[in-house]
């Protein structure tokens, strides 16, 4: 396999497809065992290679460990810190498009080179979204498709994760592979959406549960006040509650609401009810009970959001 790339070309001396594959499976393996965000310090770590160990994250967005001889390994988009302004503007559009920032403003930086290089040549890289501080959602392969010198960007899309890592695949005419990525670049732009606002939510409410304060964080959802297709849904803390489960589950079935004072109520057939212990407890007795909220101003419940959820609840019951 060395000396060609995945899809035929001709890449001797350029690249080292086999270190790539380590690395998928590599990937694949960690998100199998720990979900789907990796903290820092395990890309850091990496994987053995021939003896060597490899890692997957550096100090700069585009990364060439030196097992590679030219192109890089993966490119990475920072977290948001609060506060603080990522140092390189990557964008996501609707069109199933990620628009990746150069390194600086020289196209001909030799990172930038890298990236021109895996585009022309089809090498597959590993894509790192900064979740939040410490924490990354991985993306594997990713490919560059085009180069955009006068915006100072590379255009970024994802393919199936089986896609770089099975032998003889059939030809595919070039309009279905842009499609497939188009669809599947679109998909792995909510899920680094959806864990963005989870991890944000929780890091608010300090990993516990704003009704029951339960801390396990396996157990904890990030809940919207105002659900995602609504126009006000946005993904911001203020639109956030941390929730486990079951209260989650309780408060989208409209089982139990939030006043915009934010006392809890449950719905009247619930509280009438004769059940076991968990009701009781659960449930029953959180009615008129005020929810926990995060210590920044910023990051509390918006209170009209809250109204409007509010009555939502109210017309249900």
């Amino acid at each position: 396999m060395r000396g060609s790339s995945l899809f035929g070309e001709d890449t001797a001396g350029m690249d080292r497809p086999e270190l790539r594959l380590a690395a998928f499976a590599f990937l694949e393996e960690q998100t199998n065992l720990r979900g789907e965000v990796l903290p820092h310090g395990l890309l850091k770590q990496g994987f053995e290679f021939e003896g060597k160990r490899v890692c997957l994250i550096g100090p700069q967005g585009i990364f060439k460990p030196k097992a590679l001889p030219k192109i890089p390994l993966t490119i990475n988009t920072a977290p948001v810190v609060p506060g603080k302004k990522r140092p390189y503007d990557d964008s996501f559009d609707e069109e199933g498009t990620i628009r990746y920032r150069y390194r600086g403003e020289d196209p001909e930086h030799h990172e930038n080179v890298g990236l021109r290089l895996a585009w022309r040549h089809r090498i597959p890289l590993t894509y790192l979204f900064g979740v939040v501080r410490g924490e990354y959602l991985p993306f594997w392969p990713v490919y560059i498709v085009g180069d955009d010198p006068g915006n100072l960007c590379f255009t970024v899309r994802v393919d199936d994760a089986g896609s770089a890592s099975r032998p003889g695949l059939p030809v595919v005419a070039e309009e279905a592979v842009e499609e497939r990525r188009r669809y599947i670049t679109v998909t792995a732009q909510r899920r680094m959406h959806q864990h963005g606002f989870r991890r944000r939510v929780l890091h608010a409410y300090r990993e516990r549960c704003a009704i029951c304060r339960l801390r396990h964080e396996e157990l904890l959802d990030a809940a919207h006040i105002l659900p995602d297709r609504d126009p006000r849904g946005d993904p911001v803390v203020s639109n956030g509650l941390a929730l486990c489960k079951i209260h989650h589950a309780a408060f989208d079935r409209n089982v139990l609401g939030i006043r915009p004072d934010r006392r809890i109520e449950i719905r009247t057939d619930i509280l009438e009810e004769e059940d076991g212990p968990m009701l009781r407890h659960g449930l029953q007795e959180l009615h008129g009970e005020e929810i926990e909220i995060p210590r920044r101003r910023e990051w509390r419940p918006d209170p009209d959001r809250l109204e409007e959820r509010y009555a939502l609840f109210r017309r249900a019951g």
